[in-house]
């Protein structure tokens, strides 16, 4: 996990076996949930699986990007005008940003 004072990078909320060795949904939500209530969205960035939104209050945005790929541009534009948008709402929220193993996007 990288993390700034307003940013947190990670590896994939995931459920089943996967929960072993990712973190477990359960664990990503109530963390956020306890840290940043009502303050934080969480950015998909994985084109290859999604989960139930609701598990962040439906704050949650997906931008398909192929893993080891460069997204396109027109992404990255639709990304960061989110991000800036969600921002600059209130000085308390950030964002959760994430692919699958948290280092390939």
């Amino acid at each position: 996990v990288f993390s700034t004072d307003r940013i947190i990078a990670m590896s994939f909320p995931s459920s089943g076996k996967q929960s072993f060795y990712r973190n477990p949904i359960e664990e990503v939500a109530r963390f956020l949930d306890t840290k940043h209530a009502d303050h934080y969205k969480v950015y998909n960035l994985c084109s290859e699986k999604g989960y139930d939104p609701k598990y962040f209050h439906y704050r949650v945005e997906r931008i398909f990007i192929d893993d080891h790929n460069v997204p396109a541009l027109r992404d990255m534009l639709k990304f960061t005008a989110s991000v800036r948008e969600w921002m600059s709402q209130d000085e308390k929220n950030i964002i959760a940003i994430h692919c699958k193993g948290g280092k390939g996007r």
